[in-house]
Formats: structure tokens, sequence, C-alpha cells
């Protein structure tokens, strides 16, 4: 039977023309499109300040520029003149970088050795600011002028410290009770129960409600960068933003932020992250800790998170939340103050009485829970127990600053501490020798950083930190290039100083091995390790670190006014949403 059907038959050399003919206008149509694109995003610039093009915020307060820059007092000097001209910057903090005791019939300068004390006073000195702290000391109130203000450093004032005065009930209630009972402990996995009490919530509600009267007054006008430090001032960022609605609020939480389950612990957590979320900018010292306080505030409150640009929509306010990590001054300046390691070496040896052939551990913080000490002991326990030819040769310095000496933690923490070294020095100590020297006094840094000079190893064995700056510390000290750190794997800088010898304080036997390890370690693996650390801590110091903030509050600021001088239109193209407009969207 005939096939009738028909067939068309096209020649290859047709489909070749017609594909070259898609190809042709598919080009053009891109090309077309791109054109229009680029035409779109000049007039966008165009319109923008002489400043240029606005970048969005960096993610997690990092530049991918920030590590080619050398970061000191002169450029955050720089930043604030540039970016943030006429811009006023205040500092709150519950402890004062300088404090005036009694002494006598004396008034004695006390200068703190805290590491938030560390960070921030430089940057205060750099910003010409204000700081605001309340005023402990016995001679504080006798110092300063009619307006509770007080220039400072002593001898090269550079900026002013606005003291507040709080009562006896009021720093039980405040400090001792709520942030420090309550917490701290919710926030250090370290197996201590926070406790929770009404009457320190009321007190610490009022006290922060009496900081936030204290910055109001200290500002010059309506947009002041105020920089918000620690958990005892969680409620103040919303009390400030209540009354500046325009200030750039730059929260800092120094210490971990836990899960979301340990978190609802806590019988205020609503009002705490609602407190919290009154600032631009919150800040944590890792990328973990911003995660966990994300997750809490989708927990516990109704609210829009943008995890990509890491940034929380609460109540028509954006809060963006980033990880920047604290560090140190550097060169630090008690190192010009000191002599060279070997001198200070002897005069350490000298003051402890210690023989020339006992190397030399040291642990250098508060007398605090959190801090592991008592592991730190375990770990000495187990090399001297596994290693006997050690005995006699090695000794461990420990400095432990008394703190919190009336709340019954650290009454206990202080007797298990005095108990354990008087037993490790009978069972090993002898004539001449103990194995452990507890030192329960407070040390100027001047006199710490001598110490970390004269050490063979530093143990910072924290069984939970936000950073740990004694870790830097020490590195920044040894500009010998010597001496071993031993870093627990819990604080923040084991994130950063992977040179040094990472441990988990919980396990005494290891621990004890990594301590062999850093006491056997040969002088030239010392150096290698030595000089890489200290360039992490030369270039992400404490002026990076401040300026990293600062530089994305005058990127917020400066989309703001963007914002406004367009009616709240979008300032960029494709998906960058104007602040406003992501107000506008939060509130619905």
């Amino acid at each position: 039977m005939p096939d009738n059907s028909s067939y068309l038959v096209v020649p290859s050399s047709v489909l070749w023309l017609l594909g070259l003919a898609v190809v042709s206008i598919s080009i053009i149509i891109i090309a077309t499109l791109v054109l229009r694109a680029r035409r779109a995003r000049s007039a966008t610039v165009a319109a923008e300040p002489a400043g240029g093009p606005l970048p969005e915020f960096e993610k997690n307060g990092q530049s991918a520029a920030a590590s080619l820059v050398q970061w000191s007092p002169d450029t955050l000097r720089h930043i604030l003149a540039k970016e943030l001209p006429d811009a006023q910057v205040i500092v709150v903090s519950n402890r004062e970088p300088y404090i005036h005791n009694r002494k006598g019939d004396d008034i004695q300068l006390v200068v703190p050795a805290s590491g938030l004390v560390s960070a921030l006073e430089p940057i205060t000195r750099a910003c010409a600011g204000t700081w605001i702290a309340y005023g402990g000391g016995s001679a504080d109130a006798l110092v300063v002028d009619e307006n509770d203000r007080i220039e400072v450093p002593p001898g090269n004032p550079s900026y002013t410290l606005r003291r507040v005065w709080l009562s006896e009930e009021e720093q039980q209630g405040y400090y001792l009770g709520f942030a420090n009972e309550g917490l701290w402990p919710l926030c250090h996995i370290a197996f201590t129960r926070p406790i929770f009490r009404a009457s320190d919530w009321e007190t610490y509600e009022a006290v922060n409600r009496k900081f936030a009267d204290t910055v109001v007054a200290e500002a010059r006008n309506e947009r002041p960068i105020v920089l918000v430090q620690d958990y005892h001032f969680a409620l103040l960022p919303r009390m400030i933003r209540e009354r500046l609605p325009e200030a750039i609020i730059i929260t800092f939480w120094h210490i971990p932020w836990p899960n979301s389950e340990v978190f609802s612990i806590c019988p205020w957590r609503e009002k705490i992250l609602e407190g919290l979320l009154g600032s631009s900018i919150v800040g944590f010292h890792t990328q973990f800790h911003c995660n966990n306080f994300i997750e809490s505030v989708d927990r516990f409150l109704e609210s829009r998170i943008e995890r990509e640009d890491s940034a929380i929509s609460y109540g028509g306010e954006i809060s963006l939340v980033h990880a920047y990590p604290i560090s140190i001054e550097w060169p630090p300046a008690q190192l010009g103050k000191l002599p060279d390691v070997a001198q200070c070496r002897r005069r350490i040896r000298e003051r402890f009485g210690l023989a020339e052939n006992v190397r030399l551990c040291v642990g250098v913080e508060r007398l605090d829970y959190t801090k592991g000490i008592l592991d730190r002991f375990n770990a000495l326990d187990e090399l001297l127990k596994l290693h006997p030819e050690w005995v006699g040769k090695v000794a461990l310095l420990q400095i432990a600053a008394p703190s919190r000496g009336t709340l019954p933690a650290y009454q206990q923490l202080y007797e298990e501490c005095l108990r354990q070294a008087d037993d490790l020095n009978q069972r090993y100590g002898r004539e001449g020798y103990s194995p452990v020297l507890m030192v329960t006094e407070h040390h100027a840094q001047e006199q710490v950083y001598e110490i970390y000079r004269a050490a063979d190893v530093c143990m910072v064995t924290s069984l939970h930190d936000g950073m740990n700056l004694v870790a830097k510390e020490f590195v920044a000290a040894r500009d010998d290039e010597q001496g071993v750190l031993l870093l627990s794997m819990f604080a923040g800088a084991s994130k950063e100083l992977l040179e040094a010898l990472i441990v988990n304080p919980y396990d005494a036997a290891t621990m004890g091995d990594a301590l062999l390890q850093a006491l056997t370690m040969s002088q030239e693996e010392q150096r290698q390790r030595m000089q890489h650390m200290r360039e992490i801590v030369r270039d992400n110091n404490v002026y990076r670190w401040a300026g990293s903030m600062l530089l994305d509050a005058a990127r917020l600021r400066k989309r703001v006014a963007v914002d406004r001088a367009v009616g709240a239109a979008p300032t960029a193209p494709g998906n960058v949403i104007s602040l406003l407009d992501r107000k506008r969207v939060a509130a619905l």
C-alpha cells in the first residue's frame, strides 16, 4: 500500500542559519538589558552623596579590605572625621576606667585590670568621647565637678568620665543580684544555677533607667553614637531609643549568649530581648553567639529574621546582629614601661622564690567559676602524678583577683581553690618548692604584663568565655617570641589563636599531656607559633574591633539619611530595600 504522507526536508545549512539568528537576537536582547541596567545604576549613583555609592553592611562587621588596613588610634580618628563628622561618642559600662579611693589622708588612683577597660579605654581616648560608668571608688565623689564629671586620663586628659551614683541597695539588686547571680550563670555553661528574684529585676530596671537618664543628659544632640557595654544594661538600648530615636546605639554583649532553650529559663526573657533590640547593632564575639541570639528572638518574639543580612525586624525597627571579635591595644602601652624579658624573669623569680631550673606556668584572671582554675590544678596534678620527674621543676603561679566575694558561689570557689592548692603543695611540695603559688590580690596591668613576660606557659582554661583577653595579652607581651599558650576550646580566642595548644578543660588527663607538650616544646617551635599569633593580635587589634563597629554605624547613618532624602524610596537597585521600607514591612 503506497505511503501518501508528506515530508518536509530542510537542509542542514538552513537549520544552522536559523540557530545563528536565534543566538544573535538573544545577544542583542541581553546587551540591551545590561545597558539599561547600567544607565539605571549610573542614575542612582549620581543621586547619592558626593562621597560615592553606599555599600551594604558588611557581613558580620568585617570588610574584605579591613585586613589591609593598619588599625591604630589615628585610623579611628580618621573614620570619625570622614565618616562620622561631628559625631559624639558615648560609652556606657558598669565598670569605670579610673577609680579614686581613699588611702589615709590621700586619694589613690586605681586603673582596674579589666578586659573591658583594656579594650575600651584606648578607643574612648582616640574618639575624645564621654564614658558613663558607676562611681564605686571611696573617693570618686571628691574629685568630680558639680556635674559629676572628671577629665581623664590624669596628666593628659583626652575624654570625659561621667560617674553615676548607686545606693548600696541598688548595687546589691542590679549588679550582684540580677546581673551576676542571674544573667552571668545563665549565659555561661559552668553548671552554676542562675538565681532570679523579682526584687532584683525591679532594681535592674531602675538602674538601667538611671543610666538612660544620664545618657540623654550627656548627649549634645539628637544623634549621638552610644556604645552600650555588656549584660548589665540589657534594657538600656530600648530606654535610650525611646528618648533619642535618631541615636545610633551599638550594644556589645561581652559574654556568651546561650541557646534559646537555656535562655528560656529567664522569667523576663522577652523584656531583655526587647531591650536589646532597641539597638541599631547588637554585637557578639563570635558568629555562634550571634546565631544563638537570633534563635532566641525567633523563638520568643514576633519578629522578622533576615538571616542573610544578619538583621532582625521588630516593632518597626531594624537591628543588625554582627560578630566583632574584641581584642587589645597594639602595641600594649605597658610594654614601654617594662625591662626586657630576662630582667622580668629575674624579678618575678626573686619575688616568688623560684629556683632557676623551675619552669613557670601562670594563670591570670578574676576569681570566677567560669575560668577553670580548679581544672588547671587538676591538669598539674595529672602531670606530676604521671611524670614525677617534673616534681620540683614546674610551678603554677595563679593570680586570682578577688571578685564578687559576697556571693555564695564565689566564696565556695575561693575555699575550694585554697584547699586544692594546699593539697597539691602537701603532696608534691618540698623545702623551698611549692608546685602552686596562689595569689588572691589585685594586680596593676603593668605587673600583669611583667608576669606574662616571665612565664614559660600561660594557661587559659576557661569553661566558657566570650573571648578572654588574657590569651591575647600574653601573646602581645612576648616580643621575644617565646612562651607557650595553652588555651581552652571554649574561649572565643581559640577561634583566632589557632597556634596555641587548644585543650578541653574538662579533660584533666589530656590537658596534663598538653601541659607536658608545652613544657618540652623547642624554642624554634615556640617562635613559629608565637610569630603567627602575634601577627593575628597585631592585625585584629582593639582599634579594628572599634573601627568595624563605627564603620557599620556610619553606613547605617548614611543609609537612613539617603532614605529620608529620597522619600523612603529604595536607594540601591535590585533586591536591596531601604531601611525605612523594611521598618514599614516589619510594622505590618
